[in-house]
């Protein structure tokens, strides 16, 4: 099961600071150009584009309701 985001945050914040000071500007260069990489290889969708998405998705009934998209989460 993937990590949740604010564990990922935390780990990369701990690479950030176990690299030495004089690396750190390349380091945020490769972050800001890998960034931009996924960026350019699937944009974001803008927010009106997630809105008209999801209205479609409810229009066609692909919709769940809130209280199915957790079952099974704690199962061992």
């Amino acid at each position: 099961m993937p990590a949740p985001a604010d564990d990922i945050t935390e780990q990369l914040q701990a690479e950030i600071e176990r690299t030495p000071a004089r690396y750190r500007s390349l380091l945020l260069r490769l972050v800001h150009s890998f960034r931009e990489g996924v960026e350019a290889d699937e944009p974001w969708p803008s927010a009106g584009e997630s809105f008209r998405e999801g209205w479609t998705d409810a229009l066609a009934s692909r919709v769940r309701t809130v209280d199915t998209l957790w079952g099974g989460i704690d199962a061992d």
